[in-house]
């Protein structure tokens, strides 16, 4: 399964960016998807996911109410909506895929990474 993600950028706080990931060369319905991110100096953090099996969603405290994950199976791609961006939410951003039923993991599948910054 290979990864790209995109939609990273350049954001004022209190701003919104979507993150989109799109899947090739795997069922993208039987996985379950993540999204993670690591900021410079920091250990990567979980920080949403939605499980295969279920679609339950499940989110990071810092992160809930402010982000929503989605998946659309028939193009193959999972989105990160993200509004009220803080400057701590600065970070590279990785989609990953798995079938795990965990919502952090394990994953066999990692993307690039996509930066967000937000500008205080």
């Amino acid at each position: 399964v290979q990864l790209q993600a995109s939609g990273g950028g350049l954001v004022q706080a209190g701003g919104s960016l979507r993150l989109s990931c799109a899947a090739s060369g795997g069922t993208f319905s039987s996985y379950s998807m993540g999204w993670f991110r690591q900021a410079p100096g920091k250990e990567r953090e979980f920080v949403a996911a939605v499980l295969w099996s279920s679609y339950r969603t499940y989110y990071a405290d810092s992160v809930k109410g402010r982000f929503t994950i989605s998946r659309d199976n028939a193009k193959n791609t999972v989105y990160l909506q993200m509004n009220s961006l803080k400057p701590e939410d600065t970070a590279k951003y990785y989609c990953a895929a798995g079938r795990n039923n965990w919502s952090r993991g394990p994953y066999d599948y990692w993307g690039q990474g996509t930066q967000v910054t937000v500008s205080s």
